[in-house]
């Protein structure tokens, strides 16, 4: 079995479209015996997916990835685990353990009782657009009765750098650290509504701050996504400890990823809200290009 993984310097990369890199590893008797990095020489969505059938890949671990992406990957029969970040090694490891399996990008998924887990059903790649930072799609509860945005940029795919900090002044990301400019179609949900709205009438060359709140990004925590399970009905959940990020599998064997916020005896308690739920986020944003 062949196991892909979008690649940046040890990294899951975050925007599949905009992969340069990917990891390639090969696994025999669900052991990592050998791994090569190879180009995607600037290939895009469709043809990325072309280029891992060609390699023969199997599965593919990524960050965000958009619903075109992830028809093509289908099309071209590679399996797809989506919404992964941090070490790419170490993701491939949680894979073949059965850690990490796909948090569903598109939000088609939630887990078992239900609830969306840092994601909602309403058909937007809540959580992560496809560069996967923090200016991604985040519904937050109630993008799906926001009015439909209006601006000389919208439906249009823009180009802009930006840089996200706290309230604090402490940076949570920066496409300008990145070196690339973040591309994405204006108001079609692929980024938060506060980012989207703030680009759908500026001019190219123009620089804007704009403060959101959180119901303009990630929307306020969901207390349904904080749920207790018995330890002796989770395998391996004896060993996790408060403050650890994990994944878990949902009833379509897709995995969410949610952090450890108190263990007791019997019982361990999980929170699969965004970690960007109920923040004040701030943005630089600058409009490279509109194509």
């Amino acid at each position: 079995m062949k196991i892909a993984v979008t690649y940046d310097n040890g990294n899951i990369f975050q925007h599949f479209g905009k992969t340069e890199f990917f990891k390639v590893y090969e696994v025999e008797d669900n052991k990592i015996v050998s791994s090569e990095v190879i180009g995607s020489n600037g290939a895009g969505h469709g043809a990325l997916a072309g280029l891992l059938s060609e390699q023969n890949v199997d599965v593919l671990i990524c960050g965000g990835i958009g619903g075109g992406a992830q028809a093509a990957l289908a099309e071209a029969g590679v399996e797809l685990c989506a919404g992964a970040q941090g070490d790419a090694d170490q993701a491939v490891e949680a894979y073949l353990k059965g850690e990490l399996v796909s948090t569903g990008a598109n939000c088609d998924h939630h887990h078992e009782d239900g609830h969306s887990c840092g994601d909602h059903g309403d058909g937007h790649s809540c959580g992560h657009h496809e560069d996967g930072h923090s200016c991604g799609s985040g519904c937050g509860g109630g993008c799906g009765a926001a009015p439909a945005l209006t601006g000389r940029n919208v439906g249009k795919t823009c180009r802009t750098h930006y840089r996200g900090t706290f309230n604090d002044g402490t940076q949570f990301d920066s496409s300008y650290d990145r070196g690339e400019p973040l591309e994405f179609v204006c108001g079609a949900g692929q980024m938060i509504r506060g980012f989207d709205a703030a680009v759908a009438d500026m001019e190219v060359g123009q620089v804007v701050d704009v403060h959101l709140m959180p119901e303009e990004a990630y929307g306020m925590p969901d207390p349904n996504a904080i749920f207790t399970v018995e330890i002796s009905q989770l395998p391996g959940s004896e060993d996790l400890t408060v403050g650890q990020q994990v994944y878990l599998s949902n009833q379509y064997g897709q995995p969410f990823p949610v952090k450890v916020t108190a263990k007791e005896e019997t019982t361990i308690t999980f929170d699969a809200n965004h970690e960007m739920a109920g923040k004040e986020l701030n943005f630089r944003i600058e409009l490279v290009e509109v194509k």
